[in-house]
């Protein structure tokens, strides 16, 4: 078994903050972005975006961007809504949700667009 990496996360320095479990990972690019999110169309879970300042951003509370996008299939659709609320909220974390209307719960969530942290 290979050593488990300690990540230094502290309360007093926002940058070392993990956002979920997809932040121990490098960030995704483009690719593993869009095989994301054809995971949660497949299953037939509902994409929906919600984004928050950086400093709220470990809060239980983001802000909903539109409504969820009930029935979407095309993955290009979540992408163009994903950069419409970067646009719209360009110094705020986003985050991809696919809620699972069955379990009614999420699926899934990541965060898709983190904000520079202005300490």
């Amino acid at each position: 078994m290979t050593e488990m990496k300690d990540y230094s996360s502290r309360i007093s320095d926002p940058n070392s903050r993990r956002l979920g479990t997809f932040s121990y990972l490098p960030p995704m690019d483009a690719e593993a972005l869009r095989k994301q999110i054809n995971y949660i169309v497949e299953r037939g879970w509902t994409p929906a975006i919600e984004h928050t300042e950086p400093s709220h951003a470990t809060g239980h509370y983001w802000y909903m961007w539109k409504l969820p996008m009930f029935g979407e299939t095309d993955i290009e659709r979540v992408l163009d809504e994903i950069e419409a609320c970067r646009a719209a909220n360009p110094g705020h974390h986003i985050r991809l949700i696919g809620y699972d209307n069955i379990a009614q719960t999420q699926g899934t969530s990541m965060v898709v667009h983190r904000a520079p942290i202005n300490v």
